[in-house]
């Protein structure tokens, strides 16, 4: 599945968000009367954008941090729309020792730019779309990311969706369907690398 690119600093729009439906479970979509669920202590609603809920989840402070220190929160607040698959706090302390802080160095702003992109796609694929298009592939979808290369989607079990990165890393959606007004934002446990 062949998704269109967008400007990296648009895709940050996206990761701000915190998330917060568990996969399987019905969700309207944005702009009804049905709020999302809570996420990192905070509320999310579908008629905010991502980053007007993000910037209120204790779990993704360290996303967040990122987004600012990539210099892409500017741009953030634009229509989308936009899937994003983003990764909690735990999955940032995932990454080796020191990672998260060099990244976060301003002399490393590219590198971490790129890293914020490739967790997300154009367009609005929420849990369905998502498994839809993994039926369709035979068992597996590849998404375009916003940074360029493919993140390839799996069943990881009975409406479980995986991720596979362009290293073989892989992350599990744990948290799916948050609706907001610019897109659809998925929690995801572990950081995607391009």
């Amino acid at each position: 599945m062949k998704m269109t690119r967008v400007s990296g600093a648009a895709f940050a729009v996206a990761l701000l968000a915190g998330c917060a439906q568990p996969m399987g479970s019905s969700q309207m979509a944005p702009g009804t009367a049905m709020t999302d669920p809570m996420v990192g202590g905070a509320a999310m609603y579908p008629t905010q954008t991502i980053v007007q809920n993000a910037v209120n989840s204790k779990d993704h402070t360290t996303l967040v941090a990122a987004v600012k220190a990539a210099g892409l929160v500017d741009t953030l607040s634009g229509p989308g729309p936009f899937t994003v698959f983003a990764p909690t706090n735990e999955a940032f302390a995932l990454l080796p020792a020191g990672t998260v802080d060099t990244l976060l160095k301003p002399e490393n702003k590219a590198t971490l730019s790129k890293i914020l992109t490739y967790h997300v796609v154009a367009g609005t694929m929420d849990s369905k779309a998502l498994m839809a298009a993994i039926t369709q592939g035979g068992g597996r979808a590849t998404l375009t990311t916003v940074e360029g290369e493919p993140l390839t989607a799996t069943m990881g079990g009975p409406g479980s969706i995986v991720l596979t990165d362009a290293k073989g890393g892989m992350a599990t959606v744990t948290i799916a369907d948050v609706y907001q007004s610019n897109g659809v934002i998925h929690v995801i446990d572990h950081v995607l690398m391009p």
